[in-house]
């Protein structure tokens, strides 16, 4: 009897040994790697759409047309606050187009960082390819001025022909600047009320 307890006892220490080196008792479970910010979202925290209005000119022929009355009035603005003194009708220039300019100000940006924006078309500009966005302010949905956007003019496209043969890729009447609008104005994260985070 004390023979079998001794050969139960040998084989039981073997076992928990044996298990012990497969399974070490210090060892930790195997880690889950997952960022708050993929399974919580807080209040408050989100981004803003802007918008603006401007021109971009250094257009070679292919702005608007001068049937376009809001291009013409526009750059007769922008002339008369550089103390030019021009009217629209006397304007004939395909070179400048009106555009809508706008970005997305995401959560914690700060006053003199830069964002994206996406310039496109308002009038009857057949490509924006090569213009330059002349400074053009942007408001977000409450009227206030967030960032300033002013730049070179990237199209992913273009439109070619002559006679009556014409191709185009993508649309050459949108266009992209990198990091081409400032951030004027901090936007106000509240994260906590009363002690809590929502």
């Amino acid at each position: 009897m004390l023979k079998k307890i001794r050969i139960l006892t040998v084989l039981l220490l073997t076992l928990i040994m044996t298990c012990l080196s497969i399974f070490p008792a210090g060892a930790a479970p195997a880690a889950v790697s997952t960022r708050i910010k993929d399974i919580a979202k807080v209040q408050g925290v989100r981004a803003n759409q802007l918008i603006g209005y401007g021109l971009v000119v250094g257009l070679a022929g292919t702005g608007d047309s001068t049937k376009n009355i809001q291009t013409m009035q526009s750059i007769s603005n922008m002339l008369s606050g550089f103390g030019v003194t021009v009217t629209a009708d006397q304007l004939e220039s395909k070179n400048v187009a009106a555009v809508i300019v706008t970005a997305q100000l995401p959560p914690f940006v700060k006053s003199g960082d830069t964002i994206d924006i996406t310039i496109s078309s308002l009038g009857d500009a057949k490509s924006l390819q090569g213009g330059t966005l002349l400074q053009t302010p942007l408001k977000a949905g409450n009227g206030q001025i967030y960032a300033v956007a002013q730049g070179a003019v990237s199209t992913g496209g273009f439109s070619a022909g002559r006679g009556g043969s014409r191709q185009q890729k993508n649309f050459p009447t949108v266009g992209t600047t990198p990091n081409g609008a400032i951030v004027e104005r901090d936007v106000a994260v509240e994260l906590a009320s009363n002690g809590t985070i929502r």
